[in-house]
């Protein structure tokens, strides 16, 4: 196991349990006593942690997992999600991603496509309007992209932009399709993140787009988190991986969202 899957992975556990110890870390990752002590020094060091005799807690009163601890998660089942969500845009559209890993993957698939990546000779191949940093960074370098990126405080765990800077720029764009990630699907209320902000934000982008795709994995569906970014309803397209339950599917289909396993 690399160092950033073990260090995701205590982060996980911190996340759920509030506090980890460092021999039952040790047995879970079937790693050394002493490799944790060293990966919990390390995130100590980084203020992620509070180092405690045998073992750590939580760093603060709440706790949410940083986004670069988050990319070896499901990476696989991220991906073909990305390419499967890329493929439902068509050249010439106008794209609205969030932030998060998922939505990341879909930005890289994007860039990649021969059609886009290709110079066309007729200017941007797709416009691409985020409020993640992250994301931004990664298209800049695409001179078939054009890339608007909204304004807004940057949100550290999730590199996404928020506030009413962000949303005073969404509030004058249009968009062909909206690409949300999110943190939870409940399968009565709708989508869900964990901060109030970025559920705003994504919020606004879904109800400027003409369609709403949401990326997440199926350890997302059935869950929920503190904010709800829009209710099934405003969602067309569910992309996620073939870990999703069948019953799952119906429920979602009987309130007219169309779900893609991959």
């Amino acid at each position: 196991m690399s160092r950033d899957a073990r260090w995701s992975a205590l982060l996980e556990l911190l996340a759920r349990h509030g506090r980890v110890e460092v021999e039952d870390a040790a047995a879970a990752l079937e790693v050394s006593a002493a490799t944790i002590r060293r990966d919990l020094d390390q995130l100590a060091e980084q203020q992620m942690v509070t180092r405690t005799r045998g073992g750590a807690v939580a760093h603060g009163v709440s706790y949410e997992l940083p986004l670069r601890y988050k990319t070896a998660r499901h990476a696989s089942e991220k991906q073909r999600i990305g390419r499967a969500v890329a493929d439902l845009v068509a050249v010439g559209e106008v794209v609205g991603l969030t932030g998060g890993t998922t939505v990341t993957e879909v930005a890289r698939a994007l860039a990649a496509r021969a059609d886009i990546s290709g110079d066309t000779g007729r200017g941007p191949a797709l416009t691409v309007v985020t409020n993640a940093l992250n994301i931004a960074n990664e298209l800049v370098i695409r001179p078939q992209v054009k890339t608007v990126v909204t304004g807004g405080v940057v949100r550290p765990q999730s590199y996404e932009l928020t506030g009413p800077l962000a949303s005073g720029v969404l509030a004058e764009v249009a968009l062909d399709v909206a690409v949300l990630g999110v943190n939870a699907i409940d399968l009565e209320q709708g989508a869900y993140v964990h901060h109030e902000g970025e559920a705003g934000i994504n919020r606004l982008l879904a109800e400027r787009a003409r369609r709403v795709v949401v990326a997440a994995d199926s350890s997302k569906i059935g869950q929920r988190a503190f904010a709800r970014v829009c209710p099934l309803g405003l969602i067309d397209v569910l992309v996620t991986d073939r870990g999703i339950a069948d019953g799952a599917v119906a429920r979602l289909g009987e309130a007219g969202v169309s779900v893609v396993a991959v």
